[in-house]
């Protein structure tokens, strides 16, 4: 019989994910959740079993039990679980087996993690090697957020949040930045930095460290790396040769392209003679050449040729909730992106504006967590310069108790000449009906369920 896998808050993106690349390996598996979330529905319809509401009975005859960090030790399937001695994991703990004995990819970082771990995957598949992978959103491409493949190739995301990423066995890891988040699980920036270098100290002695050489954080990451004689490749945007460590990737002269996104040559040394590529992305933003560069550096280092990787991702159309159009009506452009930190939502505005330069552009932000917003509460106060209209709604609260503090506050701090507090989801939604005109761009900035104001408009237009 197939050992069955329970899943305590399976809806989400990360558990739905390794579900779903559990279920596709043979195992059984079930899970439950307080609602029916898309992850979740996206399941169903794959045979899994799910249970609204927790039951201590929905764990009867599971083999293990897999929880979200977001579940307590007094959930009552949790308890049941070990009140009958059935294994009780966290995705951390469960992880790293599903990647032992594989070329494991982690991809690492404040922003960009998605993207990159996503167009890693789809270049592998495009180029026929079969990978296992588990990205914390939908590959567009694709249709799903995990896959579980015949070849030794494992492409993961890498969480920092409640150090989900030190249970993991990477062979590859990528740093994209490292920028203070999650202040509830990291109070300080140097508690996240202590915990990105453990996920360092995680490679194996022929293991390789690729990161940003733009970003400080992780360019102090690859000193470290240096130091303990781990093998570095830096990638960055330049103009004048900059080489950061012994082997580097970089982009030249990028350039919008009609395609939304950019045109650029990526030169690298990694194959000792300097080698050239000619990528055109049709996701937008610069920050996404800095993803493809980041992908192109994986490459590099599994010895994949380049330019055929350069051409798949030319091909990748993004991931859910990651500058995701979800459609145009009466002459508005509708777009959800995941963006809740302050340098997301910069270059989420700046890519908006690269790709529409001559319309209004306006920013929805829903505030996720109270302690980021405090904790960033200027920086979130002068990311919205690229949006002509800016609205606020209320801070989602996710895995935080209700507090005094109101994202009012952070409007008030804005220099924005068109920046307003919108409340609730329902009165944003009401101001954006009376307010849009044909040409306008929407953007709704929200890793909570403000996406629901798309949805909304897109059906009263």
């Amino acid at each position: 019989m197939n050992k069955r896998i329970h899943f305590v808050g399976i809806g989400g993106s990360g558990l739905s994910a390794i579900a779903r690349l559990l279920k596709e390996s043979g195992y059984e598996v079930t899970g439950s959740d307080r609602e029916i979330s898309p992850f979740a529905a996206d399941l169903q319809n794959n045979g899994i079993k799910i249970y609204v509401g927790h039951d201590a009975k929905n764990i009867v005859g599971a083999d293990e039990v897999i929880r979200s960090s977001a579940i307590p030790d007094t959930n009552p399937e949790v308890e049941a679980a070990r009140n009958a001695g059935i294994p009780v994991y966290k995705r951390a703990d469960f992880l790293g087996q599903l990647m032992a004995h594989k070329i494991g990819v982690a991809v690492a970082g404040t922003h960009g993690k998605t993207t990159t771990t996503a167009m890693i995957s789809w270049i592998l598949y495009k180029m026929n090697r079969d990978p296992s992978f588990i990205v914390g959103g939908t590959l567009n491409n694709l249709k799903v957020n995990a896959r579980a493949g015949k070849s030794p190739f494992f492409v993961i995301e890498a969480d920092e949040y409640d150090r989900m990423f030190l249970g993991l066995k990477p062979h590859i890891a990528v740093v994209t930045n490292l920028e203070h988040d999650h202040p509830d699980c990291y109070p300080t920036y140097e508690d996240m930095y202590s915990a990105f270098q453990q996920f360092v100290d995680l490679l194996p002695a022929d293991g390789t460290l690729i990161a940003s050489a733009e970003d400080k954080g992780a360019v102090s990451l690859l000193s470290y790396a240096r130091k303990k004689n781990i093998n570095v490749l830096s990638y960055s945007i330049q103009t004048e040769m900059t080489i950061n460590s012994p082997q580097w990737m970089q982009a030249r002269a990028p350039k919008p392209n009609t395609r939304g996104g950019f045109d650029f040559s990526a030169m690298t040394n990694m194959s000792g003679a300097i080698s050239k590529m000619n990528v055109s992305l049709q996701v937008p933003g610069e920050h996404n050449v800095r993803n493809a560069l980041a992908a192109l550096s994986v490459m590099a280092a599994l010895g994949v040729p380049l330019q055929e990787a350069a051409d798949a991702l030319g091909k990748f159309t993004g991931t859910g909730r990651r500058f995701e159009i979800r459609g145009e009506v009466k002459g508005v452009t509708v777009i959800d992106d995941y963006a809740h930190h302050p340098t997301e939502i910069r270059a989420t505005l700046a890519g908006a504006r690269a790709r529409y330069p001559d319309r209004r552009i306006w920013a929805v932000w829903q505030p996720h967590t109270y302690s980021r917003a405090q904790a960033l509460f200027f920086e979130f106060s002068r990311a919205f310069g690229d949006a002509d209209e800016v609205l606020v709604t209320e801070v989602y609260a996710s895995r935080e108790a209700k507090q005094e503090f109101s994202s009012a506050e952070v409007v008030s701090a804005m220099p924005h000449s068109a920046a307003r507090y919108s409340g609730s989801l329902e009165a944003t939604t009401d101001y954006l009906l009376k307010n849009l005109r044909a040409g306008d761009v929407l953007l709704v900035l929200s890793a909570g369920d403000a996406n629901q104001i798309s949805a909304k408009i897109l059906e009263s237009l």
